[in-house]
């Protein structure tokens, strides 16, 4: 993709902010802003009309917020990714979101470098979130196993991969959906928001397994894409900690 413009929407509610959104992104090298939105229904319809590569998605909007817009976008055009561009970073704004399905999460004091990190990230297939963000998600990761029971009576577990020294943990000691230990090693590091790459050179494997790997959790987890698949490893407690 070096070298391609990467077409941009805008969706922001308040005139002000909106403007200043387009006018930064306008700034920017291969970046090219193909509309702007005042709320979620009339993203939806920009979509459907533009077609743009990624929509830089406010949450908090009249008739149609950020949310229920991502998830219609999401749906009808999977091309064009959704990164939320909001005030908010509570659990209840950035879970829903990335459920919906947006591949990037920043606040608003987010600067023009930032941005375009994360419209840059999430073309490139990765996960565009902040620092803060990535930090608060690794948070609810730890606290779902330390809240669960030891495990009783356990049946003969898969031994660890000689070339992975850590084990996913997950609530209740089980894995969920049929997944295997390796298809839960790699959950987790995409929900540290590593590329494919990264979790190959981690995993001492070739890409290619990865791709097959995150093909058949997403099989069984019934997961559309990446951020999804960070909501579902938080949710279940399945991250990297030794057991």
């Amino acid at each position: 993709m070096n070298g391609a413009v990467t077409r941009v929407l805008v969706a922001d509610d308040q005139t002000v902010v909106r403007e200043g959104i387009v006018m930064l992104l306008g700034l920017l090298p291969g970046i090219e802003v193909v509309g702007a939105a005042a709320d979620g229904e009339e993203a939806v319809t920009l979509v459907e009309r533009h077609h743009p590569d990624v929509v830089l998605m406010d949450l908090r909007m009249p008739r149609v917020d950020g949310v229920e817009a991502t998830r219609r976008i999401r749906a009808a055009y999977p091309g064009t990714e959704v990164v939320v561009l909001t005030t908010y970073a509570d659990d209840e704004s950035l879970f829903p979101a990335l459920q919906a399905g947006a591949r990037g999460y920043l606040t608003k004091d987010a600067g023009g470098e930032e941005i375009a990190k994360a419209i840059a990230d999430v073309r490139a297939g990765a996960a565009g979130l902040s620092p803060q963000v990535q930090l608060r998600l690794l948070e609810r990761l730890a606290e779902g196993p330390a809240q669960s029971a030891a495990p009783s009576a356990p049946s003969a577990p898969s031994a660890p991969s000689a070339s992975s020294p850590e084990r996913p943990a997950a609530r209740g000691g089980e894995l969920p959906d049929g997944l295997t230990v390796r298809e839960a090693e790699v959950l987790a590091l995409i929900a540290e928001g590593l590329s494919n790459a990264e979790i190959a050179q981690r995993l001492f494997v070739s890409q290619a397994t990865v791709k097959t790997h995150i093909n058949n959790l997403f099989a069984k987890t019934a997961v559309r894409d990446r951020a999804q698949a960070v909501a579902y490893a938080f949710r279940h407690g399945i991250t990297g900690t030794q057991q």
